[in-house]
């Protein structure tokens, strides 16, 4: 069985060989902004499923025996969601804002099944608490370049973890991908997760 990972991001393909998986690494090309903008007012959940679920959708249908994981990450502040900061002067502020505050990533994924023959949608959710980072640290962190293309500015597995005081939940889906809702996905249709894994 393949696994066809519908996402150009490096930490979520860094999960999966970690686990075992080397998966086909096809990014959808979608026009992510024009699509967030037709469910903007929608709730945070939704906007981040819809996303998940085109990438999925567009991947699959080049991949029609393979299994396909769509996904997309934001950080839950505020009642606002934020994506990649993307410039440094964005990380810098965001960080600033979210420093010594708790948080919430969702990560929305979308899997299909071989043949388009069952699909799981849903978003996980952890809990990330963000330390008292200096305004030092935060600049040095951000000229990094590290976490302009990170939802929430930042990441766990690399130089970010120095600055994330606790996260209560899956921690892979901080980083990207929940493993264990992949691993039920699988179940669901009647696959192993031993079954990927490199031989």
């Amino acid at each position: 069985m393949r696994i066809v990972l519908a996402s150009a991001s490096p930490s979520r393909l860094a999960i999966l060989q970690a686990a075992g998986v080397t998966p086909i690494v096809h990014p959808a090309d979608l026009d992510e902004d024009a699509l967030l903008a037709t469910v903007c007012d929608a709730p945070a959940e939704t906007q981040i499923l819809t996303l998940s679920q085109a990438k999925a959708e567009t991947v699959a249908a080049e991949h029609p025996t393979d299994v396909v994981i769509g996904c997309d990450s934001m950080l839950h502040l505020d009642g606002q969601l934020q994506g990649k900061p993307l410039t440094i002067d964005n990380t810098i502020a965001r960080w600033k804002q979210q420093r010594g505050r708790t948080a919430e990533l969702v990560t929305g994924h979308c899997i299909i099944a071989p043949h388009n023959s069952q699909r799981v949608l849903q978003a996980a959710t952890t809990t990330v608490t963000f330390g008292q980072v200096s305004d030092a640290d935060i600049e040095a962190y951000a000229r990094t370049g590290e976490p302009l293309h990170c939802a929430g500015a930042f990441t766990l597995e690399a130089l970010g973890g120095w600055f994330i005081d606790s996260i209560h939940g899956d921690p892979s889906n901080v980083i990207g991908l929940s493993l264990p809702l992949v691993r039920k996905a699988l179940y669901q249709f009647g696959h192993n997760v031993s079954e990927c894994w490199i031989r």
